[in-house]
């Protein structure tokens, strides 16, 4: 702040821009100041000799006149004319002279006087401040004037007289230039020497202002000084949770860490670590006994300019137990505590081994929080301090504190994640069958490849269902939706088409069984459900005896057909609607398969990806199969090389894939015979499957098989009708087949003592492995299927004693 002055005696001067006036007893005007005719201008031969209230443009102003004197008030505001008319406001003090009559008036421009006072205020404030230092120093950057005392800053104060470089490394350069320009010095950083810690310096942040006098001439300079260290840890602040925001990115529990990890390392801390309770990884709470063992494993580390340490603990290794002490008590209280090297080595109580695995060589300086999130303790986060030479302090563990807390909560919702997504996979996999399987008709694997990188589950399925008669089913489904709801409606469809399967339905009638289960599910569902549930299946039945695969598609992409000669085919089945529509029927696909092809079925998960076209993704797959697969390679290694190209970038839409490998059966491992519906055929029936066996040298079969063939070939005869076939089909097992014209379901039941016949079904289902029926369009099929051995000869004696055969 400057003013300049008016000399009005040898011993008053008084600011400018004050007016002055010298009255006698009555108001007459007798002395008139330059400055006041500068603010009329009004001269003083104009002016002297005439009453004040000449000048008044308001005729009073608080003037009034009493026994031949004017009466004026101490203080007050007054409108004066100025000579072009206009007027002027003002505040004037009215002074009565000693020993005289006369009035001394000042006034001055209305206004003026609370511009002054606010100076006044202002530099009063900053003089009463203790956050901000103020110095005013002279020409030499002598201190004259201050409100710097030892305990304002942690670093030493500056005495009256002394210069900025008896505590700082010297400003001299930044404060003249100050002094010489005049442009003030902003926000300029300089360290203060401490005199607690010899060495140690605080920075503080200068600003400077040039002081001038009246006719602009520099006097010297005035320092804001204000402590730098807290504005840096305000920086710092907002940039570590700037950083932190990324913690809680990812559901993955180690992912996590690493990234609480990283936004310690270089922010706090030289070297860090994450370390985790062994049930959190795992996806379940850790003990909740407060000071109850954890099984700390490591999870993630993080190092700044150096790799982070070989000798310390490495991620994956158990933490060895700490001794019980004040620093783990109050850790476990949920305080973040700093322990400095000599600590640490006290507290595990000389096992060199533990405090070579949890110190660094150079550390000096450590903290420790725990995580804690919904009252359990998951682990805990530390730091340590090696090339930095401050120790940590309160703020920092305050700081730590905050970050664990909130890296907990992030840690313990992918924890519970983890769990809940371990659970869902579970179920899907016991859900899913065997992933491999190798039966008569086919070699084949199975595939599922979850959403989003493993993220999510959803209802896609596959599965591999063996048939009577050495054939084999093969299904691939994709239930509407993700997560458990769809995991379990895919489990109840599973369930449902292996039972509809053992009835040896047409692939079109299973289908529409099936979508009669799900228009069910539907109404069962939650109205704002209902319209979410639905599915696609594609339902193959494989034959390798004549090698022929029947198809039946409810709104399923097309399987893919690899062929011997490594040519590709998408096959042309009729798609029917998605199953829970109804009312629309389904077709059959009937291909002829050469044993060696391979069929890949597949859900649309595999050909919808990145808003592609289905049909050009259904011919990058065609390509990409004989690719992949090779006479001398196995199906397991096709189908994983297969997915590989749809895992990068993981999928949006899960997937299930199921490769099949046909095969035949050889000409010579199957019989058939066809005889009129003749009681007299029972005979000749029995001894043709005798021949047969004999020429197969399954002689030791042929009890069991002529029992067989003359009950089956029996009942054929007395309730179905001609002709009746028999084959024999041999493999692993001995099949029995015998057809006849009739759609009569035949019934097991047990035979009351007095009932001559009814046994014969009986005696064939305690002979056989299994037995069953078929229906196909002009007739059903009677099988059984029995081993290769001969039966044991006690099944043989159980047998009802009065059964004719």
């Amino acid at each position: 702040m400057s003013a300049s002055y008016q000399h009005v005696g040898p011993d008053l001067s008084l600011p400018d821009g004050v007016a002055t006036a010298l009255l006698d007893e009555e108001g007459v005007v007798l002395r008139w100041s330059r400055t006041a005719v500068d603010m009329l201008d009004r001269t003083a031969a104009e002016v002297c000799g005439k009453p004040v209230g000449y000048l008044l443009a308001d005729g009073s102003a608080g003037c009034r006149a009493g026994h031949g004197k004017v009466v004026m008030p101490a203080a007050g505001r007054a409108v004066l004319r100025h000579r072009s008319g206009g007027v002027v406001e003002v505040d004037f003090r009215a002074l009565p002279l000693e020993a005289c009559t006369e009035i001394f008036v000042l006034a001055v421009p209305s206004g003026s006087v609370t511009t002054s006072e606010q100076d006044s205020a202002l530099g009063r404030a900053l003089l009463a401040q203790d956050r901000i230092g103020v110095g005013i120093h002279d020409m030499d950057l002598k201190l004259v004037r201050t409100n710097i005392t030892p305990g304002m800053f942690p670093s030493a104060a500056l005495p009256l007289g002394g210069r900025p470089a008896d505590v700082m490394s010297p400003p001299h350069a930044a404060l003249r230039r100050v002094l010489e320009t005049g442009v003030p010095l902003i926000g300029h950083e300089q360290p203060m020497r401490s005199p607690q810690v010899p060495g140690r310096q605080r920075p503080v942040s200068l600003s400077a202002v040039r002081l001038e006098d009246a006719q602009g001439s520099p006097t010297g300079v005035a320092v804001l000084y204000t402590d730098a260290e807290e504005e840096r840890r305000s920086r710092r602040r907002l940039e570590v949770f700037h950083q932190a925001a990324r913690i809680g990115g990812s559901l993955d529990v180690n992912q996590t860490a690493q990234d609480l990890a990283h936004v310690l390392v270089p922010a706090l801390g030289d070297q860090a670590w994450v370390d985790l309770a062994e049930a959190v990884l795992l996806g379940d709470e850790p003990p909740k006994i407060l000071g109850g063992y954890l099984n700390l494993r490591r999870v993630a580390v993080a190092a700044g300019s150096a790799p982070y340490p070989a000798t310390l603990l490495q991620p994956g290794a158990t933490i060895p137990r700490i001794p019980e002490g004040a620093h783990l008590r109050r850790y476990q209280r949920g305080e973040a505590v700093i322990i400095d090297r000599e600590t640490m080595r006290n507290i595990l109580r000389d096992d060199s081994e533990a405090f070579r695995l949890l110190t660094p060589e150079d550390g000096h300086s450590s903290l420790w929080a725990p995580m804690f999130a919904r009252g359990l303790v998951l682990g805990n986060v530390a730091m340590w301090r090696t090339e930095r030479p401050e120790p940590f302090d309160e703020d920092d563990a305050a700081l730590l504190a905050e970050l664990a807390s909130r890296a907990a909560i992030s840690v313990d919702n992918a924890r519970r994640y983890t769990r809940e997504r371990r659970v869902a996979v579970a179920l899907q996999q016991r859900l899913l069958p065997r992933a491999t399987t190798d039966t008569p008709a086919a070699q084949t694997a199975g595939f599922y490849l979850p959403a989003g990188g493993g993220a999510e589950i959803g209802g896609d399925w596959f599965d591999v269902i063996p048939l009577p008669s050495l054939r084999t089913a093969f299904v691939v489904g994709d239930v509407v939706g993700h997560g458990l709801h769809a995991t379990a409606t895919m489990g109840r469809l599973r369930t449902a088409v292996q039972t509809l399967a053992d009835l040896e339905l047409e692939p079109t009638e299973l289908l529409t069984r099936l979508d009669g289960l799900v228009a069910r599910l539907a109404a069962e569902a939650a109205p704002e459900h209902r319209d979410s549930v639905g599915a696609t299946c594609l339902y193959a039945v494989y034959d390798p005896i004549d090698c022929r695969c029947t198809l039946a598609s409810a709104g399923h992409p097309p399987p893919v057909l690899l062929r011997t000669d490594g040519t590709t085919h998408v096959l042309k089945v009729s798609p029917g609607p998605p199953l829970g529509v109804g009312a629309m029927p389904f077709e059959t696909t009937t291909v002829d398969l050469e044993p060696g092809s391979v069929l890949a079925l597949y859900t649309d998960g595999l050909t919808t990806r990145d808003d592609q076209d289905p049909d050009v993704a259904l011919r990058y797959l065609s390509d990409r199969l004989p690719a992949y697969y090779l006479p001398e390679r196995s199906l397991d290694d096709t189908g994983h090389a297969l997915l590989a190209d749809a895992d990068d970038p993981p999928p949006r839409d899960d997937i299930a894939l199921l490769l099949a490998r046909t095969r035949a059966l050889p000409a010579e491992a199957v019989a058939a015979w066809e005889f009129p519906a003749d009681p007299a055929i029972v005979a000749d029936a029995r001894e043709a499957a005798m021949r047969q066996l004999a020429a197969w040298g399954l002689e030791e079969t042929a009890f069991t098989t002529e029992l067989v063939v003359s009950e089956l070939v029996t009942n054929a005869v007395r309730y179905g009708g001609g002709p009746i076939g028999l084959r024999l089909i041999r493999d692993e097992v001995l099949v029995c087949e015998v057809t006849d014209s009739s759609n009569t379901q035949p019934r097991l039941r047990r035979a009351r003592t007095t009932d001559e016949g009814g046994r014969g079904l009986f005696m064939v289902a305690q002979l056989t492995t299994r037995w069953g029926s078929r229906y196909g369009q002009t007739g059903k099929t009677i099988w059984a299927e029995q081993p290769l051995e001969a039966p044991d000869i006690g099944q043989l004696a159980d047998l009802p004693q009065n059964t004719p055969v």
